[in-house]
């Protein structure tokens, strides 16, 4: 395993990291609010927290509205149990609706500090390695969540505070506003950024690469159609994602081709498409660690080949040259 500072942090993380989402539905099977019929429980998570220790990743991303909280509470459990703390980095987020209630969701001073204090319960742990703002608050004054960010540091909660998905106006402006008032800056993005959505390349990219900020993109398999034929295989998650097909609907034509030319270099070089896909996105500039979700034994033992997979420039090209112009996706 590879260990890069996140951004201009001193902090190290590994290059991988295991995207929570996945698990966290109670062993019951009945599924809490925010949680996807293809959640694993308890019992079936833990093989993949144990193998990604057994890797050296280091690097756990998860957030508070995962099955309803559930996710928070079977990564802390099992982190507590089978490692110290400070021999790994818990990332989790913010924004999400976690209760039917007027202030149950949302960056409000009032939501984070009490948000971060549940998830702080459920994670088992008296400080958050990275605390995320899962989406933008149009309901919200960034100044007023900046600051509560910035209280929270400085309590010792948490030690860095990141961003996810947005426009690039917005984060800089974050951005600008926390250096002008003295706040905690973000030091990280987590974005949507794969060989099927490349619309971050626009602008974002390139703002994280001058600002010195850490990317850990999301989806960057796209959901798994980076890791198959064109829709040769049907899964639980592909069946019943809803959020996944919205994204991708729209824009079915295009991304085939892209499919399909990963298909042709995958049997060229004799490694998976997963691989290839991630050996794509981390070979971007600025790129810190893609966000890889498991529920098969491979999947992480792809993603860590993907370390040692070296793409030429010719090869980057004609994984790039399919991919038209895309709406603006994952923001909301």
């Amino acid at each position: 395993m590879d260990y890069v500072n996140l951004g201009k942090t001193g902090l190290k993380v590994s290059r991988i990291c295991l995207g929570c989402m996945t698990y966290g539905a109670p062993a019951t099977g009945a599924l809490r609010p925010g949680s996807h019929a293809w959640a694993l429980n308890e019992e079936e998570s833990q093989p993949f927290f144990r193998q990604a220790l057994d890797r050296g990743i280091s690097f756990f991303d998860t957030a508070n509205v995962y099955s309803g909280g559930a996710s928070e509470e079977v990564l802390g459990r099992f982190l507590k149990a089978n490692t110290h703390r400070e021999g790994v980095v818990i990332a989790t987020k913010i924004h999400g609706v976690m209760r039917d209630e007027p202030n149950g969701r949302g960056l409000s001073r009032k939501s984070i500090f009490y948000e971060l204090d549940q998830s702080l319960r459920r994670l088992g742990t008296d400080y958050v390695d990275l605390y995320q703002i899962h989406r933008w608050d149009y309901e919200t004054p960034i100044e007023e969540t900046l600051e509560a960010l910035h209280d929270l540091v400085k309590s010792g909660k948490v030690r860095y505070i990141g961003a996810s998905s947005m426009f690039a106006w917005q984060f800089t402006k974050a951005l600008y506003l926390a250096d002008l008032h003295g706040w905690t800056r973000f030091v990280s993005m987590q974005n949507h950024y794969n060989l099927l959505y490349r619309e971050e390349e626009r602008e974002m990219m390139a703002l994280c690469r001058s600002e010195g900020i850490g990317v850990i993109p999301w989806s960057p398999l796209a959901r798994g159609r980076l890791t198959r034929p064109w829709q040769s295989e049907t899964t639980k998650r592909y069946e019943t994602d809803q959020f996944g097909k919205r994204m991708y609907l729209q824009t079915e034509a295009a991304d085939r081709k892209v499919v399909d030319r990963l298909g042709q270099i995958s049997e060229r070089r004799g490694v998976p498409r997963a691989q290839l896909a991630l050996a794509w996105l981390l070979s971007k500039p600025g790129v810190t660690a893609p966000i890889v979700g498991a529920t098969k034994v491979h999947h992480l033992q792809d993603a860590v080949a993907a370390l040692s997979l070296h793409l030429t420039p010719e090869e980057i090209a004609s994984l790039e040259e399919p991919y038209t112009p895309h709406p603006v996706l994952g923001f909301s």
